[in-house]
């Protein structure tokens, strides 16, 4: 029997020179965003919370760049694993000159000049209390103390030679803030990536214990939240995410972010058709964990989910993706 259909889909189905054709969405490596973690030790540390990824010394980190460099990965996130000896309830050591960030900003800078380098721009990994903003003594993270050292931060980064700073710490104002920071010293070029619906998610595990940023307990008589509810997001929020994508379009921000991707494909849906700004999204420690864990085990094909899955989150809206497994991708993406 043959069915009388003037249409039929799996016309552009049929081979794969038609289904490149007919290809709605692609990824490409100038699309990613390679995460790396480094720390002040000179050895270069596997991370077991996350299989494949490495605590890089600034030597290893700079040799690092360059490999992915040659593969085709050129935007990297820095972010730091800070010895609790430095670390204090204001998180001062975030706007040391001579920290591990500026240090690191600019040896990639002096090795590898072409690379993008963009940075954190939080309190969690040099608070004593493991929280992104200062913690009063009743018991709040502070939002306009935290945005002052914020900004000290950002300077701190920029004058070292970041290209981007990315403010990840969801307190009001501080997109405005940073801009006017940045400005003020001449420092217009440098752009500010925010991080505009960060959720309080539980996907961020494996990335806390890379960091050792988790919120601590109560110091004596002190009380520190346990969470990080009151800033960051509430996973059941999509308008939400646009007041804030409305708040850092008016404050100068250059891109915005979803945090985390794969659970939020419809906030970076919303985010993409509400703005003209480039969105980016991260596919954060979770998600990886649970794609290389799956994979491990020998129940799903690594190649193959992973690429589904960045194909999913550049579907519903993000020109930029930072995930762990750039470098892999790169590899794949080789003709």
């Amino acid at each position: 029997m043959t069915l009388d259909l003037p249409q039929r889909p799996r016309r552009n189905r049929q081979s794969p020179a038609i289904r490149g054709a007919v290809r709605e969405t692609t990824l490409r490596l100038d699309q990613l965003v390679y995460p790396l973690f480094l720390h002040a030790d000179d050895a270069d540390t596997p991370l077991e919370s996350l299989p494949g990824q490495t605590r890089w010394s600034v030597r290893g980190l700079v040799d690092e760049v360059g490999r992915c460099l040659g593969l085709g990965v050129d935007k990297f996130v820095l972010f730091p694993k800070v010895d609790d000896a430095l670390k204090t309830r204001t998180g001062d050591e975030a706007f040391n000159p001579d920290g591990l960030i500026p240090d690191a900003i600019r040896a990639i800078k002096a090795a590898h000049r072409h690379a993008c380098v963009i940075t954190d721009v939080a309190l969690d990994p040099y608070s004593s209390d493991g929280h992104d903003g200062v913690v009063t003594d009743d018991g709040v993270v502070g939002n306009d103390a935290t945005v002052e050292v914020l900004c000290q931060q950002a300077l701190c980064h920029a004058r070292a030679g970041a290209d981007t700073v990315a403010p990840s710490d969801m307190m009001d104002g501080r997109v405005g803030a940073i801009r006017a920071a940045l400005d003020q010293e001449g420092l217009t070029d440098v752009s500010i990536l925010s991080y505009t619906a960060k959720y309080a998610s539980s996907f961020y595990g494996p990335f806390r214990g890379a960091l050792d940023s988790a919120p601590k307990s109560g110091d004596g008589d002190r009380v520190i939240p346990g969470d990080k509810s009151t800033y960051q997001m509430d996973p059941a929020n999509v308008r939400e995410a646009l007041r804030e994508l409305a708040l850092d379009e008016a404050e100068g921000a250059d891109m915005v972010m979803v945090k985390p991707a794969g659970p939020y494909l419809d906030v970076v849906r919303a985010v993409r058709e509400h703005t003209t700004l480039p969105v980016a999204a991260y596919q954060v420690s979770g998600e990886y964990l649970m794609l290389k864990a799956a994979a491990a085990s020998g129940w799903l094909d690594e190649r193959a989910v992973v690429m589904e899955s960045l194909l999913g989150v550049r579907r519903a809206g993000a020109g930029l993706i930072l995930t762990y497994f750039a470098p892999q991708v790169a590899e794949w993406l080789k003709p």
